[in-house]
């Protein structure tokens, strides 16, 4: 194998995932919120590949591909409700929708 070890991507892993909760805990707007959380699938998703390629095995791999198309089905339906979101309170802040619960 060559390029970076294994210690390399899990290190970038947890710095692309710790980015990620920072992100969710000090952004309130949505798209930003997202974008956090998708950042924390992304790394993830980053582990599960490099933990495959370490062990030379394809399952990691695999999981990966569907995590990533369950994330951009995830995607696709929060930003659905950031622009419903939007479109009724002129805000994509995460207080507004707070304010929907019955």
């Amino acid at each position: 194998m060559s390029g970076p070890g294994l210690e390399a991507w899990l290190l970038l892993a947890a710095a692309m995932f710790s980015i990620g909760v920072f992100g969710v805990l000090t952004r309130r707007n949505l798209v930003a919120l997202m974008l956090s959380i998708e950042l924390m699938a992304n790394a993830a998703n980053l582990n599960l590949v490099a933990l495959s390629r370490y062990v030379d095995h394809p399952w990691g791999q695999a999981m990966a591909l569907f995590a990533i198309a369950l994330t951009v089905t995830e995607v696709v339906i929060g930003l659905a409700l950031v622009i419903l979101l939007s479109r009724t309170h002129q805000s994509v802040d995460a207080d507004s929708a707070a304010e929907l619960h019955g």
